[in-house]
Formats: structure tokens, sequence, C-alpha cells
């Protein structure tokens, strides 16, 4: 029976939605998905310049286990380059300390301590909630 996985503590929402390569429209496009914590993984080491040590404590999981996630997130970023894919940022096995949403009318990206039903920045109410319900 497989172990249940551990949740991974994420501290920082993207400010995108994904990536696609430039010139093609989307509906042209095959997509290819980066889970948050796979995108947290590169934000620590890549972007913060921070050891695996130091971002595996960070998102409260084993050295090992963010290395694993790491090396996903790097193949998936190669995958979507080289052939041209593009990446969309959804999903994975993860916890916050905030409700994170994304207004599908202006795109934002919103941190909110408790439920919203409305886009602080454009007021729609076509928000999605990107975190697990809490």
């Amino acid at each position: 029976m497989p172990k249940h996985k551990k949740l991974r503590k994420l501290n920082h929402l993207p400010s995108i939605e994904g990536f696609k390569p430039f010139g093609i429209p989307m509906h042209k496009l095959d997509h290819i998905c980066l889970l948050f914590e796979e995108y947290e993984s590169i934000r620590l080491v890549d972007y913060e310049n921070l050891t695996h040590e130091q971002a595996s404590k960070i998102m409260g999981i084993s050295r090992p286990t963010f290395t694993r996630i790491y090396d996903k997130a790097r193949k998936t970023i190669a995958c979507a380059f080289v052939e041209g894919k593009a990446i969309i940022i959804e999903g994975g096995n993860f916890l916050t300390e905030n409700l994170w949403y994304r207004c599908k009318h202006c795109h934002r990206t919103i941190k909110s301590d408790s439920p919203i039903t409305e886009c602080n920045n454009c007021s729609s109410s076509d928000i999605k909630l990107l975190t697990p319900n809490k």
C-alpha cells in the first residue's frame, strides 16, 4: 500500500497562471502541468539561491523528497522549452497559511486570510480557489 504523501508547505503564490512560447496562440499549443510545489522548489533553489537542505526545511519535507520534486520540476520545464509546450501551474499536494484565489476576469492572484467571493482588484465574482479547502 502506498505511503500517504506529506503535504508540502508553500509560502509564495505564482504571479502567473503559466508560461507559453512566444508568438504561438495558446489554443494551438500542447501544455504540460507544473505543480505548485514544483514551482516553489524552483523558486527557492534557483531564484532565492537556497540549498536543497534549506528549501526542504521551509517546505516541511525531507531533503530527498525535495530533490525529487525539484528534479521533476526541472524536467517539466525542460520538456516545455525543448518541445515548445505551454506550462500551466496548477494542482499538487500542498498546504498554505492563507487561501489563494485567481480571478478569471483580470487574472490577478489574491491571497486572503478568509474566504472571499469577489476579486479585490476588479470586483469580479468569477474567482477560482487555488488552495485546498481548510
